[in-house]
């Protein structure tokens, strides 16, 4: 099912595939919100920009978000002071807000309707456990001068213990958004193309070639807004991120409904905010996440959603399920700037770390500025080739474990499954002949093959059985059951068998 925000959009897509070779100051690959945003602001400075979208405008993360514009990041201040220092966890907060106040200042000037609301936001806990964590990071962000506020009452339909205050954040209908960018980048003279697969970008002297499957563009600057970044050498960046999924369901409550963004620091976590359905609200609750190509059914995604939704509001009704990928980076900071020391003038922004919102418009001013050769004065917080000590070893070695597991290991398991284990509208792994094959019996018992091995790097893939796709436990990529790519960093499909 599509996301509430892509179904209550009107068919308003125009954008056509590339058709022939051009040449451009900047190749922007992606249409999300960090590509449009990049677009907008290079557009607006008078640089000449192609824009190359794989699939249509905003179709994936951007228009499966939930949508808060926010620097409240979870209880993430106290980890950055006391994994860096003040200054650092300061200027993070600093280059967030200011994304806010970006974004607001974009809708107003462009006059874009978008549904764009001032809110207050709050991480909250429903166990006297996680009380002083809170405390904790109310101290930190007072601390760097921010006045965050503990509160031990919300709007919410359930008590709490504690929770953090924000003000002067914001939510937004993401696609009347982006489209809003769209237009404003074409009537500055930039240059849109949907349904148009980058497969390679190389180097040309001093200038880019971006190829697509038929057509290649010239260009000075190419920027990488693909959300996972496809190419793999020289950035590595497949080994300094792994991709999450959460879910998200549009709830009619049939009762009046709360002000404000509201997400917890429990397991499990909840996220809430409302979004104008007519002359109503509808409630957007999210959560359930867990690391993408793990086996998950749907009691274990939506239905978690559901039983919260119903337990809250018995009356209610279900109109949207969706899904969402995020980009989680090993130190929960954004890559953003130059691809690699290696390869100039190509820049990078991913690992928005579920806050893609406030991160894309802090990483469109970051590649921005570097393009225009001016100081950014936050770059340094998101340096895309920075070499750390990695803090964070479990989720280092975790990624290893299942990168090994999944390239070498589960491929010469035995125990697989073979036709008759599988229920109709499933699937799963069985071997004919020795040979892994991918299937999917749908709803009659018709079945569809596939190679289950990911054309990213490899990997083998796993059934979810929530949304019916094969997804890889690497790197994040996604298939339909037909063998269809629908997630990067894959951008080929599966090899589909005949039986």
């Amino acid at each position: 099912m599509n996301s509430y925000w892509i179904d209550s959009m009107p068919n308003i897509d125009n954008f056509k595939p590339l058709d022939k070779n051009m040449d451009t100051e900047v190749c922007i690959i992606g249409a999300g919100i960090f590509g449009l945003s990049c677009a907008y602001y290079l557009t607006k400075l008078g640089f000449k920009v192609t824009v190359l979208e794989k699939f249509k405008i905003a179709r994936k993360t951007t228009g499966h978000t939930t949508a808060k514009i926010t620097s409240q990041h979870g209880l993430f201040y106290d980890y950055l002071i006391h994994s860096y220092d003040e200054s650092f966890a300061k200027s993070y907060l600093e280059a967030n807000e200011k994304a806010i106040l970006n974004i607001k200042n974009i809708v107003r000037e462009e006059n874009i309707k978008c549904d764009f609301e001032i809110q207050k936001a709050y991480v909250y806990t429903v166990n006297e456990s996680e009380v002083q964590n809170i405390k904790n990071e109310v101290d930190s962000l007072n601390n760097i001068g921010f006045p965050a506020k503990f509160v031990t009452k919300l709007n919410l339909p359930f008590e709490i213990k504690g929770a953090i205050q924000f003000e002067n954040q914001a939510q937004f209908h993401p696609l009347k958004y982006v489209y809003g960018l769209c237009d404003c980048i074409t009537k500055r003279g930039g240059k849109i193309f949907t349904d148009t697969t980058v497969v390679d970008v190389k180097t040309d002297g001093d200038l880019y070639l971006t190829y697509t499957k038929d057509f290649i563009v010239k260009s000075k600057y190419v920027i990488l807004a693909s959300h996972y970044p496809f190419l793999n050498i020289p950035g590595f960046y497949f080994t300094k991120m792994y991709q999450s999924t959460s879910y998200v369901i549009s709830v009619d409550t049939k009762k009046p409904l709360f002000d404000g963004m509201y997400i917890s620091c429990d397991v499990p976590s909840f996220s809430y905010r409302t979004a104008k359905f007519g002359d109503k609200k509808l409630l957007l609750l999210g959560g359930a996440s867990h690391k993408t190509g793990q086996f998950v059914d749907y009691a274990n995604s939506y239905g978690i959603l559901e039983n919260e939704a119903k337990k809250l509001y018995p009356d209610s009704e279900i109109l949207y399920r969706w899904d969402t990928r995020d980009c989680i980076t090993l130190d929960k900071i954004p890559y953003i700037g130059n691809f690699s020391n290696t390869m100039p003038n190509l820049y990078i922004a991913t690992g928005f770390n579920k806050w893609g919102m406030t991160s894309s418009n802090v990483a469109a001013n970051v590649v921005t500025d570097k393009i225009c050769r001016k100081d950014n004065e936050y770059a340094f917080v998101f340096d895309s080739t920075r070499v750390h000590p990695i803090k964070n070893r479990d989720e280092v070695k975790n990624i290893l474990t299942q990168s090994v597991n999944s390239l070498f290991i589960d491929k010469i398991k035995t125990n697989y499954s073979d036709f008759d284990s599988i229920s109709n509208d499933s699937g799963s792994i069985i071997e004919i002949n020795g040979q892994k094959v991918g299937i999917y019996k749908d709803s009659s018992g018709n079945l569809f093959a596939v190679n289950p091995i990911c054309t990213h790097l490899g990997c083998l893939l796993s059934w979810n059985d929530a949304d019916k796709t094969w997804d890889c436990p690497c790197h994040g990529s996604r298939f339909n059951y037909m063998g269809k790519n629908i997630y990067d960093p894959a951008f080929k499909d599966l090899e589909i068998y005949n039986l």
